[in-house]
């Protein structure tokens, strides 16, 4: 719902030339699977990464953000969607101050995702794909989610009793059971070289 009574107020500095000052083009990057797959930690190592490159960035965890910002949602399929809708308005702003934003989010329905790209100018939103087998995501178990939710002890998790929408045609497809952390995140960083969003 928007407010009454606002108008949107224009900046004297634009999203192009924020851009141009950081040599380089905005973008967000939607790191999407499930619990376990490695979103984070390849989110991150991609980060420093471009930040060792001259960069300039900003990394969104989904963990992070809920410890504020989306702090008052639970786990509801409700609650899902306006958790991703509120991170979708805050990536937009950072990409307006011209950054290279990643979001490290389960994102479970293709619908959310497709609503993030949608608040974004065309060829801004980057679905990368974290592509783990619930097999492998259940071995790992960093957090003993997985344990706790086959216990009954969580409601709502994604894999087990909430469904996960598979992306179609990521535009970055990883694969973290098949390579180590730094190869995915070469594998992404590349494709943002060879795309025109970094220069270094």
């Amino acid at each position: 719902m928007k407010t009454e009574n606002t108008v949107w107020h224009l900046q004297e500095v634009s999203k192009t030339q924020r851009s141009k000052q950081k040599n380089q083009k905005p973008c967000l990057l939607w790191f999407t699977g499930l619990s376990g797959s490695g979103k984070s930690t390849v989110a991150n190592a991609v980060d420093a990464m471009l930040f060792d490159l001259g960069c300039h960035t900003y990394l969104l965890d989904g963990d992070n953000v809920r410890h504020g910002l989306n702090g008052d949602l639970d786990f509801t399929d409700e609650a899902r969607i306006e958790n991703i809708r509120r991170i979708s308005e805050v990536s937009k702003l950072f990409l307006d101050a011209g950054l290279i934003v990643s979001t490290a989010f389960i994102s479970p329905f293709a619908s959310d995702r497709k609503m993030a790209e949608d608040k974004l100018q065309e060829g801004e939103f980057i679905e990368v794909f974290i592509d783990t087998p619930i097999e492998v995501c259940e071995q790992r178990d960093p957090k003993g989610l997985y344990k706790k939710a086959r216990a009954g002890e969580i409601k709502h998790f994604t894999g087990i009793d909430s469904d996960y929408d598979i992306p179609k045609s990521p535009a970055i497809h990883v694969e973290t059971a098949k390579h180590d952390i730094e190869t995915c995140a070469k594998q992404i960083v590349q494709y943002l070289r060879d795309n025109g969003f970094v220069n270094a």
